[in-house]
């Protein structure tokens, strides 16, 4: 065990912890855009409340800070592809992103009409802590499909976790 790890071990062991894919997505005021993410978790559900971490150098994070509302769109195994689009490795223009028709229009916010599990809400608060900002988001509404399997990051590879 390292004593007093440097960011080389603490992301080292971080490739190792097996993680839920991700697009975090808004518009409104500042824009639409959305952002692949895998720090997301659960906080509490008295009110349903999930955590987003987003890294303040991204020239996304002020767009999401401004407009609140938000879609956490849990990718399923098939969306691979769509996972590296919005982690900008495939250079595609965000307004084409969204011009794609993979979206439903009936939503505030850009919702994935095929995700696994669709959750939007508003950010109520942020906290700095280092690079990111913590970003509380109480859940409005939650789509659930089930029978899919799951795109999870681990080791530095998209894996799918298929359902038993």
């Amino acid at each position: 065990m390292t004593a007093n790890p440097d960011r080389t071990d603490f992301r080292e062991a971080m490739a190792h912890l097996p993680a839920a894919v991700n697009i975090l997505t808004t518009d409104g005021p500042g824009g639409r855009c959305g952002i692949t993410v895998s720090a997301v978790c659960s906080v509490t559900d008295d009110p349903p409340t999930v955590l987003v971490c987003v890294n303040r150098s991204s020239a996304s994070h002020d767009i999401f800070s401004g407009n609140r509302r938000v879609c956490v769109n849990v990718l399923g195994g098939r969306h691979e592809e769509l996972a590296m689009h919005f982690a900008g490795a495939t250079k595609v223009p965000m307004v084409e992103r969204f011009a794609w028709d993979i979206w439903d229009p009936q939503e505030p916010v850009p919702v994935l009409r095929d995700a696994l599990v669709n959750i939007v809400g508003t950010i109520r608060d942020r906290k700095s802590m280092g690079s990111h900002s913590v970003m509380f988001v109480e859940v409005e509404s939650v789509r659930v499909r089930t029978g899919d399997s799951s795109l999870v990051y681990f080791n530095r590879r998209f894996h799918r976790l298929e359902s038993q």
